[in-house]
């Protein structure tokens, strides 16, 4: 297996090549952590998902567990805690705080629903908070989890802020995933779309994440007006027809998204 850094990354004078294989590593950890393997791989394992040497990956690994980021019982290996130290302080520098956390958890008392509030990153969104309703059906996402950006609610709010160039570069680097037979893959349809959540300043997904699932959001924006998140309630489609969704729980996200706007420090 090639153990070496690739040539565009070898010429870039500021990419530090171990630093990158560490992170690809914990990065190995962390998507371990949504399947079956609850987060715990072997060395082999770790090698293959990154691309490297057995040598590497466990050179590598045993660092991370020597300044406290991993751990291991001679098998398997997985993150420690200390790996939150990163994400609270990036949710702290959002300004995701007590303040915030009861307006989501207020709106979702009073609308019954999941909300959620989610950022892109790359061809995903990012769930950076989020408060749910213990029912059968819902969907099981913690902080920090992904779904992809152009068939979400809260991508496509995010999405139709792009300027046209930038969102043809984005097309391009990140297709449309048929998640269900009703996803929008199309660019063209899925432009048309985004050019009516622009418009409407809302966006509503019809059982194109997940079959048996509605969603919609609306931006939240921050300093200078710009758009830098949204914020998304998801229900049942047997609880809730498009209409619902249209007619009351859009103008429940647009009315409490200013107070969560001047919550935090975007």
């Amino acid at each position: 297996m090639q153990d070496e850094a690739a040539p565009a990354k070898r010429r870039d004078p500021d990419h530090v090549e171990a630093l990158a294989r560490g992170l690809e590593v914990l990065g190995a950890l962390a998507d371990a952590s949504h399947d079956d393997r609850r987060g715990r791989l072997t060395l082999t394992e770790v090698a293959a998902a990154v691309g490297l040497s057995r040598g590497t990956a466990r050179r590598l690994l045993l660092t991370l567990r020597g300044r406290g980021f991993a751990d291991t019982d001679g098998k398997r290996f997985w993150l420690t805690p200390k790996v939150l130290n990163f994400s609270n302080g990036y949710l702290e520098r959002l300004g995701l705080g007590d303040a915030s956390a009861a307006l989501l958890r207020r709106l979702s008392e009073e609308m019954d629903e999941t909300v959620s509030i989610g950022v892109l990153d790359g061809g995903d969104v990012v769930y950076v908070a989020r408060v749910e309703v213990r029912r059968i059906y819902a969907e099981r996402l913690a902080v920090g989890a992904r779904l992809p950006a152009a068939c979400s609610a809260v991508g496509r709010v995010l999405l139709a802020r792009l300027s046209p160039d930038a969102l043809d570069r984005w097309l391009d680097a990140h297709p449309p995933p048929a998640m269900t037979p009703r996803t929008l893959v199309d660019p063209a349809a899925l432009r048309a779309e985004l050019d009516r959540v622009r418009a409407e300043e809302c966006a509503l997904i019809d059982e194109e994440m997940q079959i048996g699932i509605r969603s919609c959001a609306v931006p939240i924006l921050g300093r200078g007006g710009r758009v830098v998140a949204g914020l998304a309630a998801s229900v049942s489609s047997a609880r809730a027809e498009p209409a619902r969704l249209r007619d009351t729980l859009i103008p429940a996200l647009r009315k409490i998204s200013p107070e969560l706007s001047a919550s935090m420090d975007w």
